[in-house]
């Protein structure tokens, strides 16, 4: 193994310890949380490296591995990555915004996109999958924050996007996505994320058709996945802890990190 291949599976591993200590801490089962891999600006090798180390790692614990699990952030990063993955079988999930005309791009690896923010988009998705004869997994992003950096639905808006999604018959509504808020205070962070949590609690328990399984709360990052674990995280999107840190000039403003 190359030193940076060591080095990031060193750090995996941390990541790992701190998730399965966060679960404790909020008195969950282990494995509850899934650790979704965020590779943007990473090139191939870097991320074959870390889901090989992740598929080892699993492969270790009690239950059958599960899939490793991939965001990015950039539809190009993924059409140009995913061929050199293909073998490993990830889930490869969108994790930042999506233009209408990636949305053609993004389907032929996206298993799941988790940026969903408009009735719009959603119909957009729902005619590409009829039209290639596919399902899709999707989660409806909440910008519970309100800071305008940060992209995703009004929380107050949020019930019309849902019931778009669940109205369409080529998309699995399957949960709900936000970007924490930017700040050290940790009361306002994971005020945020209950905020989601009872949001997709109402959804998943309103008996409307299409959200009984609309139960995955994907939230949290590398400063602040604890926070997310106790609010009722089911996925947390980790790049910085696990990769290290990125050029500045990479960074985009509320990407998940």
């Amino acid at each position: 193994m190359t030193s940076g291949a060591t080095g990031v599976a060193e750090r995996l591993a941390r990541v790992r310890a701190r998730i399965a200590a966060a679960e404790a801490a909020a008195g969950r089962q282990p494995g509850s949380v899934r650790l979704l891999l965020a590779t943007k600006t990473l090139d191939a090798p870097t991320v074959r490296s870390a889901v090989l180390a992740d598929l080892a790692a699993t492969a270790t614990t009690a239950g059958p591995a599960r899939r490793a699990l991939i965001g990015e952030n950039r539809v190009q990063e993924l059409v140009a990555k995913a061929p050199d993955l293909a073998d490993l079988a990830p889930e490869l999930h969108v994790i930042g915004p999506l233009q209408s005309n990636k949305v053609n791009a993004a389907l032929r690896w996206a298993t799941c996109v988790q940026s969903v923010d408009s009735a719009a988009l959603a119909e957009r998705l729902a005619r590409r999958c009829a039209d290639t004869d596919r399902s899709l997994d999707v989660l409806v992003q909440v910008n519970v924050s309100a800071e305008p950096t940060k992209h995703g639905v009004a929380p107050t808006d949020a019930l019309d996007v849902v019931r778009a999604v669940a109205g369409l018959d080529r998309l699995r509504l399957r949960g709900f996505m936000t970007v924490g808020a930017n700040t050290t205070d940790d009361r306002e962070v994971r005020a945020g994320y209950a905020a989601l949590r009872d949001l997709r609690d109402k959804v998943a328990h309103s008996g409307e058709p299409g959200t009984a399984d609309a139960l995955e709360l994907s939230m949290g990052m590398s400063r602040d996945l604890e926070a997310a674990v106790a609010e009722g995280a089911t996925i947390v999107r980790v790049g910085t802890a696990v990769f290290g840190a990125r050029p500045a000039a990479a960074a985009t403003p509320g990407a998940p990190a």
